[in-house]
């Protein structure tokens, strides 16, 4: 018998019919003997809905209420599911996540998860009921409820996961697993049956949609095996089937038979990059710039230090597009004119390319290899960033998809590895 975790997308519990599919699909593996702790999100669009609703009272919503708001989406659905399970027979218990508790910070709308106590969702386990916990929030030291922000039910998942020392996490979602680029941009993309938690960690981190990157985070420091599967099959399919099909996030040494060089490519519309031109060339001018942005919560990405003409040089870094407007601000009203930039450009009509591998640490020329490929297509580089297993490029928006099949082309991820 093992201790499985079971998580939900929003599609996945999209409507009654759809729920009881997943009650269906639980149930089963119920039957057969398992634990099964369950963590869904909110119907799909709800979370919207309720978010849209607070906008409409306030352009500025307070975000303890707020959070207050958001978590009944995900109290819904559980209750839905338990309800569900219930009537085939299964007993069920749902809490939310203060009654579990799972414990956060005080960060509204993007907590962060401290501590769960699994007492009283294993005392369930342990008298043979299926468990279900509201996915995305959580309860602050002072007894306010708080929200882990978007995807953070893949957070929550994970973490119970880690907390109760399950076997497995199953994200069930509709997607049937990690492939190696979107199929949307390359129809030959091809599903990996398996990945290292540090290859998922960068492609989430990159722009891949199918994990929030927290939830990877937790995986691979708690080690956690985490599979990717699809909610949209047979739910009476095997068990033994359905255990063995998306792909498996997991530990490096457990994915040497199929360490290609390169595993995957991300990419990203959401980037801004902004350029502050001939800024005096003294110590301590990137955090006279940077500083500021961290303190106004704007996430930096990429950074490029250029000099340029005799005691200045050129300084660009990326952010995320949905901080474009307030960053620009910021370097115009505040960070400019205190040191004495030349002139701020800019950009929102960039987009950053990737290529992802463990393999890469032991192949040389990976970059190189990159980096032809573009040229000849005749897509200009504007920033470059390395790590040991992820090489990622600012270009042109207008260029994406043709990057994106390009490299897919060139690194043969489109063939099956031994």
């Amino acid at each position: 018998m093992s201790l499985i975790v079971q998580k939900y997308g929003g599609t996945s519990m999209g409507s009654v019919e759809r729920i009881k599919n997943v009650a269906r699909r639980v149930a089963k593996w119920h039957k057969a003997g398992h634990q099964v702790v369950v963590v869904p999100s909110a119907m799909s669009g709800e979370t919207n809905r309720l978010l849209g609703l607070a906008k409409d009272i306030s352009a500025h919503p307070n975000l303890r209420e707020q959070d207050m708001l958001a978590a009944t989406g995900e109290q819904a659905s559980s209750a839905l599911l338990a309800m569900a399970l219930i009537e085939l027979g299964v007993p069920a218990r749902s809490y939310a996540g203060w009654q579990v508790p799972v414990k956060t910070d005080s960060s509204y709308s993007k907590a962060r998860i401290k501590d769960i106590d699994g007492a009283r969702v294993q005392a369930d386990l342990d008298a043979g009921r299926v468990v279900i916990v509201t996915g995305f929030q959580g309860i602050d030291e002072k007894g306010h409820i708080t929200t882990l922000g978007r995807g953070g039910s893949d957070t929550s998942a994970v973490a119970i996961a880690a907390a109760l020392k399950a076997d497995e996490c199953l994200i069930f979602t509709d997607v049937d697993g990690v492939y190696t680029t979107d199929p949307r941009v390359v129809p030959e993309a091809r599903r990996m049956r398996v990945i290292s938690f540090e290859e998922m960690l960068e492609l989430a981190s990159l722009g891949s949609k199918i994990l929030q990157i927290r939830s990877v985070e937790f995986a691979g420091k708690y080690r956690v095996p985490v599979r990717v599967l699809s909610s949209l099959t047979d739910p009476e399919m095997p068990i033994e089937e359905e255990d063995s099909s998306g792909t498996l996030i997991t530990f490096e040494e457990d994915t040497k038979m199929e360490a290609a060089v390169v595993s995957g490519i991300a990419f990203s519309r959401d980037e801004a990059k902004f350029t502050l031109r001939a800024v005096p060339d003294t110590p301590g001018v990137a955090y006279s710039i940077l500083g500021p942005i961290a303190e106004a919560n704007i996430d930096v990405d990429m950074i490029l230090q250029n000099l340029s003409v005799q005691g200045t040089t050129d300084f660009s870094f990326t952010v995320n597009r949905a901080d474009a407007e307030r960053t620009q601000e910021i370097l115009e009203k505040d960070i400019g004119p205190k040191i004495g930039a030349g002139e701020i450009v800019g950009d929102s009509k960039v987009c950053k390319v990737s290529i992802v591998g463990i393999g890469m640490r032991s192949h040389a020329g990976v970059a190189s290899k990159m980096f032809r490929a573009l040229s000849e297509e005749g897509i200009n580089i504007q920033m470059i960033s390395t790590s040991e297993i992820k090489t990622s490029v600012i270009i042109d928006d207008k260029y994406m998809e043709l990057a994106v099949r390009t490299l897919h082309r060139v690194f043969e991820l489109d063939q099956e590895t031994n």
